[in-house]
Formats: structure tokens, sequence, C-alpha cells
């Protein structure tokens, strides 16, 4: 029988699920928007702030401190191509000619990046690195994360009751 339970995480990874969570949060709130039939502008809006505020130093971190820890692999190489194809996407959504389906795109290669980082890639590099290496890696200097919709006014996400 197949255990669905949480992945147990070393220490030095836990802070990037982390991240990803907020990658799943953005991929949800995409999509509720959709369901909301939110204005696709302001969804887009809200994804490259998210980008810029968070995702891409969380891609920087991870290509500066993990992925060199396993260069060669083709999951590291995977997750290097998602990285370059999730950052072409947010410069094809920061054009005032995106079309509202690249949102949808956008939220579903999110997904699917995410999920392979922390079903393949993050196991992999729990059990080929050795515990000094994941050591080390968890004594690095992180952004600190901060809740960035404190500053964002329009909570499309959310449902009116």
């Amino acid at each position: 029988m197949k255990n669905n339970g949480p992945i147990k995480r070393h220490p030095a990874l836990v802070a990037f699920s982390k991240d990803h969570h907020f990658g799943l949060l953005l991929v949800w709130k995409i999509r509720q928007g959709f369901s909301g039939n939110v204005n696709p502008d302001l969804i887009r809006n809200y994804v490259v702030y998210f980008y810029n505020e968070d995702l891409q130093h969380h891609f920087k971190e991870e290509e500066d401190l993990l992925f060199s820890l396993l260069p060669n692999g083709s999951s590291t190489k995977k997750a290097i191509e998602d990285h370059t194809e999730i950052r072409q996407m947010i410069s094809e959504l920061s054009k005032d000619s995106f079309l509202p389906d690249d949102l949808k795109k956008f939220a579903d290669k999110l997904e699917e990046h995410i999920r392979f980082e922390e079903r393949v890639l993050f196991n992999q590099y729990q059990s080929e690195l050795s515990s000094d290496q994941l050591d080390e890696l968890g004594k690095a200097e992180l952004n600190e994360r901060r809740d960035i919709d404190l500053d964002w006014k329009d909570h499309f996400w959310i449902k009116p009751k």
C-alpha cells in the first residue's frame, strides 16, 4: 500500500518546501480568480507582482544553493529548464498583449514544477547528498519570507459573502 502521508524533509530543505506552499497558493489564487470571473488583468498583475516580490528570489536561492550540489543530474537539469520556462511565461504575461489562457498555462506549469521538485528532486537530493552537504546547506542564509499580500489591495481570490 502506498503511503500518501507527508514526505519527511531534511531540515535543510524545509524552507524551500515552505516556499513551495506559497507557490501552490498562487496557483490556487489564479484558479479562484477564473472561477469567480475576475478580470484577467487583475490576476495577471498579481502574478507578476508575486513573481517579482517572491518567486524570482526562491528560484535564485534554489539555483545558487541547491542545484550546484548535483549539477549534472537529470532532475536538476529539468528543474533549471522549468525555471527558464516559467521566467519566459512571466515575460509574456508582463506584456499588454498577454492572453488570459496564458495565466491558466502558467498555473498548470508552476504546479507541475513544484510537484516535481517536492516528489522527485528533493527526494533525490536527500538520498544522494551526504549528511555533511545537507547540514552545510542548512546553514545558508535564505531570504526571509514576508507576507507580500499585506501590500496587495485587491484580494480577488476571496469571494464576497
